[in-house]
């Protein structure tokens, strides 16, 4: 597991971390009192913390196994977080035995659960790297050890962008991971938005500061400037919820508002 011992991992539990705090939302136990606090504090904001959360999950799983159905056997997962099943490599492998998942993430406690994200089938491999996202030379290289880059793959950064600041990069990161890979690939992301409320996402996004964090929640157009050059697959960028509905369970969310996030999926020529 590219050289990393779980046992000396050195989690930060002074400040939240988005990983753990989705763990919480997800319902898991990989999470500290920090991260439930802001978790509680964005609930009070926004009461369907835990249905955006879930919603995203499940189009993180309609789009693994569409992809995997339309022949991709290859997966890179950024942003991976804690491992829930059914995890990314276990859609994908479930349609294509013999596929090759690589996870990663830049939080501790996601390494000291690895072990969850490696168990492949005989036939595929995973593999998971510890690193951060803002660092894609790294990713990349470590991924080309379990990856074949002269073949397509598919690139995930699910619920991660609105998490990295124009400042910091985050077109250039994704230009620079889509530009490595081979034709055919696609690229999947899936990103919140203050589009429906933007006086809460405001709010939301000044708790984040406040904890030395970046939560930069796009509108529809700035987050459709991240496929620029690819061929988006139908039906275009989408509610996350109304991303091929059909090939996976309903999430059920009440009242009739939307989930506030969008998501897509993208083909390199």
């Amino acid at each position: 597991m590219t050289g990393h011992d779980p046992r000396a991992v050195e989690i930060d539990t002074t400040k939240p971390h988005p990983a753990r705090m989705y763990d919480w939302f997800l319902g898991g136990k990989d999470n500290y009192p920090v991260d439930e606090e802001m978790a509680r504090q964005l609930l009070a904001l926004d009461a369907r913390g835990r249905d955006m959360a879930r919603v995203n999950r499940a189009f993180m799983h309609r789009a693994t196994r569409w992809l995997a159905e339309n022949g991709v056997r290859q997966f890179l997962d950024i942003g991976s977080g804690i491992p829930t099943e059914p995890n990314l490599h276990q859609i994908a492998q479930g349609t294509a035995p013999d596929a090759r998942i690589v996870y990663c993430d830049n939080d501790p406690i996601v390494l000291a659960h690895a072990a969850a994200l490696l168990r492949s089938t005989p036939q595929g491999a995973t593999e998971y790297i510890q690193a951060d996202a803002r660092k894609p030379e790294a990713i990349l290289e470590e991924a080309g050890r379990v990856l074949d880059f002269d073949r397509p793959i598919a690139l995930s950064l699910l619920a991660l962008l609105h998490f990295l600041d124009d400042e910091d990069g985050a077109a250039e990161l994704v230009d620079r991971l889509v530009e490595r890979l081979a034709p055919g690939s696609y690229l999947v992301l899936s990103h919140t938005t203050g589009d429906f409320d933007p006086e809460r996402a405001a709010e939301a996004s000044a708790m984040y500061r406040a904890r030395g964090m970046t939560l930069r929640l796009r509108s529809h157009a700035e987050f459709t400037t991240f496929f620029d050059g690819l061929e988006l697959v139908e039906p275009g960028v989408s509610l996350s919820a109304d991303w091929h509905p059909e090939l996976g369970e309903a999430v059920a969310v009440p009242g009739d508002e939307p989930i506030p996030g969008y998501a897509g999926v993208a083909r390199k020529p």
